[in-house]
């Protein structure tokens, strides 16, 4: 089974993002995500056996988050760069809680035998992959035209194990555990 671990992203934010979507012109060789299953990772662990996930839970529950994370969602950019993108993204901003939590589940998740990251933490929400550039110019243009969005600011508490079921009509995510931050109640963001 494919897992991974994230963040839950506030209603109000998914609204505005599904409104900015909405707005884009549409671009052949994109592959949008839809807003209900944006989320915000904070480790892609990849395919394990299904005896491997309480291991993982039990890690992760090793893995401190002392309070809510205070995150701010504004701008979009593209991986690897604009002149040849394979992804755009959506900008999160966040103190340094939210990559020293990242760090802190990469290191509890290599203790249950996981492999660590190679890469720095780069917090964003994937609005669209490429697999083609067919449209990319117009795609771009109007983005530029738009100029800097706010999608959102929220305190997220919590963070979850899913996992993540490929099919022709997007990944579907299901939550496996949830872990809250001391204090919050399980199931708030």
């Amino acid at each position: 089974m494919r897992v991974f671990v994230a963040m839950d992203i506030p209603e109000a934010v998914r609204a505005r993002l599904r409104d900015f979507l909405a707005g884009l012109p549409k671009t052949p060789g994109a592959r949008w995500v839809r807003p209900e299953s944006m989320h915000l990772t904070l480790k892609f662990i990849g395919e394990v056996k299904p005896e491997a996930v309480e291991v993982i839970e039990s890690a992760l529950r090793s893995a401190p988050m002392p309070s809510a994370v205070a995150v701010r969602f504004r701008g979009t950019g593209y991986f690897p760069r604009e002149s040849r993108p394979s992804v755009l993204w959506a900008g999160v901003e966040a103190s340094e809680r939210l990559p020293e939590l990242a760090a802190s589940i990469d290191r509890s998740c290599q203790a249950a035998g996981i492999g660590g990251e190679t890469r720095a933490y780069s917090p964003h929400l994937t609005l669209a992959r490429f697999k083609s550039p067919e449209g990319l110019d117009r795609l771009r243009k109007e983005i530029t035209r738009i100029g800097a969005v706010e999608f959102g600011a929220a305190q997220i508490g919590e963070f979850h194990l899913f996992q993540s079921v490929l099919k022709s009509t997007g990944a579907e995510y299901t939550r496996l555990a949830t872990f809250a931050a001391a204090g919050a109640p399980k199931g708030h963001s």
